[in-house]
């Protein structure tokens, strides 16, 4: 066994969380619930947690992304008594809090209910709020567009209505439900006239698209760009939030895509030096091999990198091939992922974003000897054909210039449009150059994350945020080669495997990566539902056989819900703005027949009763490894017992503290559980692992491959981290079937202790037998006894 690399700073940073506890607070979960669970928290073994934003959000937001007001903590919430309370209860148990930030734009969707926006909306550019947001005004003709109206001709619909509760009280414009404040002296005519006079223009919904002249989150309409690059706007927006870090409330800060701000570089290096240089990690997707720039002032990012080097080394590659043949047979041909990406970010520029690649051609404005159409046309293609969310100029230059290569190379027809948008998009700094970052990460986010990986069913065990799907599984020795890597670049990282955003649970992946070890016989199973239950969209239907496998035993709701998202996202048979009842009522017939049709409940069942234990292995496994690796683990509420959730909201749903909290105290009396359905065993892995970080911050303070011998090595994964040595079982399907043999670990020799089971093992010339030493759990921690 090698030396463990040293970890910078060795003992743990003044801080720095040893571990932190996502919790999702809303209307049906307040600050006051927060603080109820907070010594429970403290017996699981977290320094810290981790909450949703809590700032004033829009009415009924159940996530909180959606801030409308940056001087208050949100009422529905709980407001600022119950921060005070939640705070009072953590320091009570010696925690700490994290929390969650959104710099990046501000919720509008009821302009009544946001004071900035109502301001603007009322007075236009003189507007003492204007430059907070990322407004054209000149494309509107001094007006702001607001996409709201069912058709162009429901103008006619508009009313004003004196007396308003809405700002200051004076006359509104209402169209439905929808609230509009009416500038001092343009309340007279008709409700048409009036418009006409305001500062904003109500305009037919499906503009959005084309003609919007503000900056948006994605292609959310209802969350306007904040423009907190200017010293004024940032110092209003985080006015709160550093009252909060002075005054020991919050000890640490998580930022909400970064990548939509101007200047990332800028705004980390103010927040640092307004907060204290507090702990901070940004939500910053990166793609496989791509680094945070080392400019940049924060621990790391939120870890969907760590998801993904966990998730690739337990999936078998051995399987590509027979689910790559079953995915080309129900698609109709192989399916060329690179180019079902570009074609998914090119519906996105042409799209539902092309409003931002439209601002972009106004911005850089003519370019002598091309054709606008030409010009536009390049636009779309680099963004299309950009291979990371943005560049962060200078840094990621490489990348740029990668991008017009490959797009000469594809379309010759635009080299010279290419070649003169290239020197201009280069320039870091200016605005050309700074819109087209803040519009690549948009068009990656929604051409992959929420269409490509619908689309692509070949195994969505890997359709993961950060992930990369067209990689089919990794070895040991690449995954140790990431740790060792992560230890001495983001040591201070956050890590994880379930969040607010993740497509499926950690413990649905965890079962689906038992498809790679079976394809065969899942190929069997779905050619069977899909000869039992046809559908058109053969590929989607796949992919809803996979989540429901998955997820399954879960309601029928929940599926209904799901696969609804499912399809609209991938926009394949049907879509949000034009659903296809046709094709949704078939779709919706084929989710019924899981819990309606005898033989199909039947196979299903079957087919998860032979497939869960194996899958409870590999969630054993990946729990370990990424509560172990460096890094700050995260724990996502609920996943400390078994959650097989999907896609948002389904993986907001409550959780069962109560039941928690007694496994938890049967654990500590002593009980070493059966690794069964009810999930006590990832519990105790959880709170034995959280506990020894909390406790002995210097047992992980390295880390280092520990060799692995014998017929089975390929199963075991086992790192020393200075002070304690994780072993995880990975592929356990083909382990069942081949046993453990004469493999072994080659520890120094001595007496080891297993902190799950307490255990004890000797190692000698031979090392440990991981027969002996995983008899009853997959998984063990070791410390020297």
């Amino acid at each position: 066994m090698s030396r463990p690399i040293p970890v910078p700073g060795g003992e743990r940073r003044r801080g720095v969380p040893a571990a932190t506890y996502r919790l999702q607070v809303h209307a049906g979960f307040r600050l006051e619930d927060a603080a109820e669970v907070v010594d429970y928290l403290a017996d699981l073994g977290v320094t810290h947690a981790y909450s949703s934003p809590l700032l004033r959000s829009a009415e009924g937001s159940n996530h909180g992304y959606d801030t409308v007001d940056h001087a208050h903590v949100d009422e529905a919430r709980g407001g600022r008594a119950g921060l005070d309370r939640f705070v009072a209860a953590l320091h009570q148990h010696g925690l700490g809090l994290v929390l969650d930030l959104v710099p990046n734009h501000m919720g509008v969707a009821d302009p009544s209910a946001a004071p900035w926006w109502w301001d603007v909306l009322q007075h236009g550019r003189d507007s003492a709020h204007a430059a907070a947001f990322d407004i054209d005004w000149e494309f509107g003709g001094g007006k702001l567009r607001i996409p709201v109206l069912g058709s162009a001709d429901d103008v006619d619909e508009l009313e004003v209505v004196h007396g308003g509760s809405g700002g200051d009280g004076s006359a509104e414009l209402r169209y439905y439900d929808n609230r509009f404040p009416i500038a001092p002296g343009t309340e007279h005519g008709t409700p048409q006239e009036v418009h006409a006079r305001q500062h904003y223009e109500l305009v037919d919904w499906r503009r959005a698209d084309s003609d919007l002249n503000y900056r948006r989150f994605f292609a959310i309409n209802t969350l306007a760009g904040l423009r907190v690059e200017d010293p004024a706007i940032f110092d209003a927006t985080h006015e709160l939030v550093l009252e909060l870090v002075r005054d020991g409330a919050v000890d640490g800060l998580r930022i909400d895509h970064p990548d939509g701000l101007a200047d990332p570089k800028g705004y980390l290096e103010r927040l640092a030096r307004l907060s204290g240089d507090r702990w901070t990690v940004v939500e910053k997707i990166l793609e496989p091999g791509e680094d945070l720039p080392e400019s940049w002032r924060t621990a790391g990012t939120t870890g969907y990198d760590a998801l993904a080097e966990v998730d690739q080394v337990l999936v078998d590659p051995d399987g590509e091939a027979a689910l790559t043949a079953l995915d080309t047979e129900l698609a109709g041909k192989r399916v060329d992922y690179e180019r079902l990406v570009h074609n998914c970010k090119r519906e996105v520029t042409d799209g539902m974003l092309g409003s931002e690649v439209a601002r972009l051609v106004r911005v850089i404005g003519e370019l002598p000897g091309i054709d606008p159409a030409q010009q536009t046309e390049a636009l779309a293609e680099l963004l299309a054909t950009f291979p990371v969310y943005r560049s962060y100029l200078p840094d990621g230059r490489e990348h740029l210039d990668a991008t017009v290569v490959a797009v000469r190379e594809r379309r010759p027809d635009l080299a010279a449009a290419v070649d003169a948008l290239h020197p201009v998009l280069s320039q870091a700094g200016t605005e050309a150059a700074t819109r087209f970052e803040q519009t690549s990460g948009p068009v990656m986010a929604k051409g992959v994350e929420d269409s490509a990986y619908y689309r692509w069913s070949r195994f969505v065990a890997l359709n993961e945020v950060g992930g990369d799907p067209a990689r089919f599984g990794s070895t040991v020795e690449e995954f140790h080669a990431a740790q060792q890597r992560r230890a001495e670049r983001y040591p201070e990282s956050m890590t994880t495997l379930s969040t607010h955003d993740t497509k499926r649970s950690e413990d649905v992946r965890a079962r689906l990566a038992v498809l790679a070890e079976l394809p065969s016989q899942w190929s069997g199973l779905v050619r069977t539902l899909l000869g039992r239950h046809p559908l058109a969209d053969r590929p989607l239907a796949h992919l809803v056989w996979q989540n429901l496998v998955g997820a399954w035993p879960l309601s029928r709701e929940r599926a209904h819900a799901y696969v609804e998202k499912a399809a609209r996202e991938a926009g394949t048979s049907t879509t949000w703005t034009n659903p296809v009842q046709e094709f949704e009522v078939q779709l919706h017939a084929l989710v019924d027949a899981a819990y309606d049709d005898p033989a199909t409940t039947a196979d299903i069942g079957a087919f998860v009763t032979r497939i869960a234990p194996l899958g409870w292995s590999n969630s054993l496994a990946q729990k370990l490894l990424q509560l172990t690796m460096p890094g700050v683990p995260d724990v996502y509420q609920g996943t400390e017992l078994w959650d097989y959730s999907l896609v948002d909201p389904d993986n907001r749903r409550p959780v069962d503290y109560a039941l928690r909290r007694k496994l938890l105290r049967d654990l500590d009396d002593g009980q070493v559980p059966a690794v069964d359905e009810n999930g006590a065993a990832k519990l105790l892995v959880v709170s034995r692992t959280l506990r020894a970080r909390r406790d002995h911050p210097a047992w992980f303070a390295g880390y280092a491959p520990v060799e692995v011998t014998g017929s089975g090595a390929q199963h075991l994964v086992a790192f020393d981290r200075g002070g304690v040595v994780a072993v995880a079982t990975r592929l356990p399907a083909r382990l069942a079937a081949d046993g453990w043999g004469d493999t072994a670990l080659q520890l120094p020799n001595g007496a080891w202790r297993d902190l799950f089971t307490g255990d004890r093992v000797v190692s000698d010339v031979a090392g440990v037998a991981a027969d002996v030493l995983l008899t009853r759990l997959p998984v063990a921690l070791l410390v020297r006894d």
